[in-house]
């Protein structure tokens, strides 16, 4: 794989930036999108426990997520561009923050557990990710991490086609949330801001990028993993079993 975009480029008749940064990912896009957790969840093997300390930990993730696509809201480019930014903040803060609700109560997750949980390192080190992008960057470098991020969950979403859902519903509509036409949609955008900005960007800031992605790539395998115990705390915050 070319180590530079224009590289990539020269000899494809249709070349995108994003399919140029997923290759740059290597196995890791294949370890994010392929994962036992991912494989467990939608044969609905995963056990609750493994799923309780993930998504206390995603939950989280959340706060900064929406600060960071708030970011990219006011550097869009147009207002097309923010409109449709502000319209999936919305689903963050709406649809996907009341899932969480409901799957906290049916696991028996405390309010004071989600609301102030200790953070596993790979969650302190993605959220620090996602921060700097968005602060220390522009509208490229804040998508060059959005882009794996929303990627990878439609991937892995979307991997089982039609298969049986599972039967807890905190499992079935955490992948249905990622599975359904409207988050294809806003993906498939996502990556065409990204092409185009990309493309556009100077071939030091493209390596930027692509650093950026690979690193949102590599956490999500981290995160994955963490989700088995395989983390140690970033903060002390005395001992929790999640």
């Amino acid at each position: 794989m070319p180590d530079t975009y224009a590289a990539y480029a020269e000899n494809r008749p249709d070349p995108r930036f994003t399919d140029w940064l997923r290759a740059q990912s290597g196995s890791s896009w294949d370890a994010a999108t392929d994962h036992r957790f991912t494989r467990e969840l939608h044969a609905d093997a995963l056990d609750d426990a493994v799923f309780r300390r993930y998504l206390v930990q995603d939950y989280a993730f959340l706060e900064t997520l929406v600060g960071a696509f708030g970011h990219a809201v006011g550097d869009a480019p147009s207002m097309a561009a923010k409109s449709r930014l502000v319209d999936f903040l919305g689903t963050l803060t709406d649809d996907e923050n009341d899932y969480f609700e409901r799957s906290f109560d049916a696991l028996d997750v405390p309010e004071s557990t989600y609301e102030d949980p200790v953070l596993t390192e790979t969650t302190a080190a993605f959220r620090d990710l996602l921060l700097r992008a968005s602060r220390e960057g522009g509208y490229a470098e804040t998508l060059a991490v959005l882009v794996p991020a929303e990627w990878v969950y439609l991937a892995w979403a979307t991997a089982a086609g039609d298969a049986d859902r599972p039967e807890r519903f905190y499992l079935a509509e955490w992948v249905d949330l990622h599975a359904v036409p409207a988050f294809e949609s806003f993906v498939a955008w996502l990556r065409t801001e990204l092409d185009r900005a990309g493309a556009a960007a100077s071939e030091r800031r493209q390596a930027r990028l692509a650093d950026l992605f690979c690193r949102t790539v590599d956490l999500e395998v981290a995160f994955f993993d963490a989700a088995y115990g395989a983390d140690t705390a970033a903060t002390d915050g005395g001992d929790r079993s999640w």
